[in-house]
Order: C-alpha cells, then structure tokens, then sequence
C-alpha cells in the first residue's frame, strides 16, 4: 500500500510559532475555493460555503485512494479582506468582510477530477454552494505569518502588531490578502486553545 501523503507535515507554510513572525516563501499551491461576503458566525454564506468544500474534498480524496495516491485532506483555510482593513483589525466588523473559504488539494488533483467529485457529492444531497467551487493555484510567494492561539475573536492585537509595527519595521509592504490556516476543529476544541496560523503576503518597500 502506498504511504499516506499529508502535506501539513511535508510543507514549510504549515510550521509557525507563537509569538514569533517569521518570513517565508510559499509556492504556488492548489486550493478548492468558494468565494463569499460577510459575518462567518452568523451561518449564510459562509456556512454554506463550507457544507460544499467538505464534500467535495472527501470524494476527491477517496476517488484519489482508489487510484493508490492516498493523502489526508488538509484543514480548512480562509483568505479574509476588507474595503477598509480596520474593519478587520480594529472594530473587527464582521458584516464588512470578503472571504474565500478554501482547502488545499494535492498537485496531482485535475479538474476533471474536481468535476467528479461536485456530481458525486451531489447525487444524495447537493450542497447549496456546490456550483461555487473551484480548483485555483494561490501564489503568495513571500510571507510573515506567526501562530495564534486562541479565540479568533482575540486576533486584532496580533494582527495590529503585524501589519503596523512588524512589516513596515523590516521594509516590507502588504501585498495580497490575509490567510488564516485552521489547525484546529472549533467544534472539538474549546476557544482558548485554538491554533491559528495568520499569514500575511509581502514585498520589499
């Protein structure tokens, strides 16, 4: 039998600490993606969203199995964004938000692939946001992320010293969207001890 591939253990863009921002280089990665707007706690959208992307990221794994390239799917991830990033930062503004939910899929899936698994996840039950996903290759390149442990509601302050403190100290600007790697299942851990990494894409001033 062929060894399981899990990419949170043979990627670099997976490691993070507390406390320490650390700058890397991420390659260009491939991702399901369902795009949407607004608060991700009051159901909507977002909750939609992910009642597609889990599906549809089970039926590729197996079908992928079946062909002897087993791997275990990766956890759930976000990009976040906002007209105005202080509604992120700051007031934390959650009916201001734009978000893509998105989990990481290995290179060898195709989208003839992707396109199988949407049929098969919705012969039984269809999920409302089915139509909405994509395969799509990310390209972040360089990047400052650090681990957050904790509510997600605590993020401001981390948030604040990285965009305002730690990147313009080191000659760097903001460049893409804010990304969040969800190391924990919120509904299995409680909300001090949940692990976050937030990375932030970069380039020199």
């Amino acid at each position: 039998m062929a060894e399981k591939t899990d990419l949170k253990k043979t990627l670099d863009s997976f490691r993070a600490r507390r406390g320490e921002f650390r700058r890397l280089e991420v390659p260009p990665l491939p991702y399901l993606m369902v795009d949407g707007h607004g608060d991700p706690n009051a159901g909507g959208e977002y909750a939609e969203a992910l009642g597609a992307l889990y599906p549809v990221a089970y039926k590729l794994k197996f079908a992928s199995k079946s062909q002897d390239r087993d791997y275990v799917v990766p956890p759930l991830e976000a990009l976040w964004w906002a007209d105005d990033m202080d509604a992120f930062t700051r007031s934390r503004d959650k009916s201001r938000w734009d978000w893509t939910a998105m989990i990481m899929t290995p290179a060898w899936i195709t989208e003839q692939m992707v396109e199988d698994a949407k049929t098969a996840a919705a012969a039984k039950d269809r999920p409302a946001s089915l139509d909405k996903i994509r395969l799509e290759t990310l390209e972040e390149g360089t990047c400052v992320q650090t681990l957050h442990l904790g509510s997600y509601d605590e993020e401001g302050p981390v948030l604040e010293e990285l965009h305002e403190r730690f990147i313009p100290e080191h000659g760097l600007r903001m460049t893409g969207k804010h990304h969040e790697i969800y190391l924990s299942d919120p509904r299995r851990v409680e909300p001090a001890r949940l692990r976050t990494i937030l990375r932030q894409p970069v380039a020199a001033t």
